[in-house]
């Protein structure tokens, strides 16, 4: 396993505010105009699908400013590893990368460059927030993005139905358990047609563009409690599924308490949870910081949603706070020729030290980034700022624990479990099955790979 603390940092979110400086363009080449070409060259295999364009600008930005060539491809939903493969088979592979954390990294591990002297390492707040080799020696990953996920939930819908006579509560900070957080869904989804609502949650999409929600983060929360509670804070070759009912209860919940029928799940995708909730249509969403650049997009404005959350029904939940963490790491191909890996790091400073760069991941991206060079800026991302407020407010946040899961087979197989058991075509033993059998399977089939 590699040197890394899955439970380092988690709360470290409100000194990682975004920002915007003008620190100088680190170690970067003379511009086009200046008549110098560069040695090298950057191709970055980008892992989300929704900052596409944005990492597409500022690759021209960067190109016109430097001359240095950089090329941004991006990975469709749930596809990267297998695009990561067919990529680095090719002549022209990239020379930077992402790995989830370090059950990704151990599958690239050969093609990792030590990046123990990059600036981006250097200026890591907290550089244990690092992926690091066996001995502790060489940087193999950094992290560029701290995310939080949670409910988010429409201030407009709650404030309608927490004046109603029979709601269960009349501040949305009352709600601090599963069985508070059931009775306002139930509530909501039995005052849906005079709160002019479809349900009280988003569809739950199986759609590949929506089923990471459920197979991945909402599978996280019951797992963090569990490796919690056995003081687990590396992969383990096996789990017990000790809160499995508690899963079920928060996936039930989801189920009884929405906008779709569970039958349609299937082809619902995650435009179609965002649409809904942008539309009024649904109170509640289970998403993260990330999803605000498409909230706006669709008319949503900042004071409209907060973000609370998930609770499932675990010992001492009134205590928790949100999901905060990484499982998005910048890795060097250090087969990729000397001038490019230098080229790579190169654009990598400029992106965290200059400010288009830095404009470019906090304001354009929105991303929470780990970077002393950030410290001085507040992200204008509402959900950015209810994850900050969460980081200081005492609260134990959620780790990112399902940076340990073993495998994208596992994940697929729970999804496909939770789809089968929605629709009424399974049930939760299979689930069940998925989540302890498939571990221990997984587990032993990526040792022996």
């Amino acid at each position: 396993m590699m040197n890394h603390t899955i439970t380092k940092g988690i709360g470290l979110l409100a000194a990682l505010t975004l920002s915007v400086g003008a620190l100088g363009a680190c170690g970067s080449t003379q511009s086009a105009d200046g008549g110098k070409t560069a040695a090298g060259k950057v191709f970055f295999l980008n892992f989300k699908p929704e900052a596409a364009d944005q990492w597409k600008a500022i690759a021209e930005e960067y190109t016109k400013e430097t001359g240095v060539k950089v090329d941004v491809q991006t990975a469709a939903s749930n596809t990267y590893e297998q695009t990561l493969k067919s990529e680095m088979a090719k002549s022209q592979a990239p020379t930077l990368f992402q790995v989830n954390g370090p059950v990704g990294l151990a599958s690239w591990k050969s093609y990792t460059a030590d990046m123990s002297k990059s600036e981006v390492y250097r200026q890591l707040t907290n550089q244990d927030l690092a992926l690091k080799s066996d001995d502790g020696q060489q940087v193999l990953g950094v992290p560029y993005a701290m995310e939080t996920y949670g409910l988010i939930y429409n201030k407009d819908i709650m404030g309608k139905y927490m004046k109603l006579p029979d709601a269960k509560v009349k501040s949305v900070k009352e709600i601090n358990s599963f069985d508070k957080l059931k009775a306002v869904a139930d509530g909501i989804q039995q005052h849906k047609d005079e709160l002019g609502v479809k349900g009280a949650f988003t569809s739950a999409g199986f759609d590949s563009s929506s089923d990471w929600r459920f197979k991945t983060h909402l599978a996280n929360i019951p797992l963090y409690y569990e490796l919690k509670e056995d003081k687990i804070t590396t992969q383990p070759e096996s789990v017990k599924g000790t809160y499995l009912p508690q899963f079920k209860q928060i996936f039930d919940l989801y189920l009884k308490d929405s906008t779709t029928d569970p039958k349609q799940l299937s082809s619902k995708t995650g435009d179609d949870a965002n649409s809904e909730f942008a539309l009024g249509e649904a109170a509640l969403y289970q998403n993260g910081t990330w999803a605000w650049t498409d909230l706006e997009k669709a008319g949503m404005s900042k004071d409209q949603i907060g973000m609370m959350p998930i609770y499932i029904g675990a010992p001492g939940e009134k205590d928790q706070g949100l999901a905060t963490g990484s499982e998005n790491y910048w890795c060097i191909n250090k087969k990729a020729s000397k001038d490019d890996q230098q080229a790579t790091e190169k654009f990598l400073a400029w992106m965290i030290t200059s400010e288009k760069g830095k404009k470019a991941m906090s304001s354009d991206m929105g991303f929470t980034t780990p970077f002393k060079s950030f410290d001085d800026v507040k992200s204008d991302n509402p959900l950015v700022q209810e994850a900050v407020e969460d980081s200081k407010s005492g609260k134990t946040q959620v780790s990112w624990n399902f940076t340990m899961m073993p495998s994208e087979q596992w994940k697929n197989d729970l999804g496909n479990a939770l789809l089968e058991y929605a629709q009424g075509t399974g049930n939760w033993d299979k689930v069940k099955s998925a989540f302890v059998d498939n571990w221990a399977k997984e587990y032993q089939a990526n040792r022996q790979a």
